[in-house]
């Protein structure tokens, strides 16, 4: 008996670290969440871009000036893992869609002092071949305009300023893509 109770406590502990679910009794947990997409009636402004340390790749952006254009603000630092798995995703939606009017706005916000740094960020830039804008948020100001709270998190701004689109974490990249090519085309 004391070896089933042990081997049922493993097989829990690992599903709780691996995230593995249940079939059956967690099959709310498979369930896809709904991606956060505003309606235009509901879409809010998007905040500017404040308290910004350095700009890379790029002079100081306004999103006042990028209206007409489709907007992706990425939240990222370089020290988080799973920011470092969506680069992948950022870059290869930027490449795609850059010559049709989407600008990737990547901001970096520190979690760690060691992120802080100017010379740390650069060399994480091009060592993940990022080539968009990419603000250096120390201060975090940008990150507060923006209510945001997680690491990884992206918004798409549509043409008018609006925030139409909103995502934390990994995943949902299919999604990020067809909602910029929607915003594109509906701009074409």
């Amino acid at each position: 008996m004391t070896f089933k109770l042990l081997a049922v406590s493993a097989a829990l502990i690992g599903l709780t670290v691996t995230g593995a679910v249940i079939p059956g009794i967690c099959d709310e947990a498979m369930q896809a969440a709904p991606v956060k997409v505003a309606a235009a009636s509901q879409a809010v402004s998007a905040p500017d871009f404040t308290g910004i340390s350095n700009w890379f790749n790029s002079k100081p952006l306004h999103v006042a000036d990028l209206r007409g254009k489709v907007v992706l603000v990425d939240f990222w630092t370089y020290g988080c893992v799973n920011c470092v798995n969506t680069l992948p995703h950022v870059t290869e939606l930027y490449a795609k869609y850059k010559d049709q009017g989407l600008v990737v706005v990547g901001v970096h916000t520190p979690e760690f002092p060691f992120e802080r740094s100017a010379s740390n960020l650069q060399a994480a830039l091009k060592r993940h071949g990022i080539t968009y804008p990419v603000a250096q948020d120390n201060d975090s100001k940008t990150w507060n305009a923006y209510s945001n709270q997680y690491w990884p998190a992206q918004y798409i701004i549509d043409q008018s300023g609006k925030i139409v689109f909103q995502h934390e974490g990994e995943g949902r990249y299919d999604e990020i893509d067809r909602t910029v090519a929607k915003l594109l085309n509906a701009s074409s």
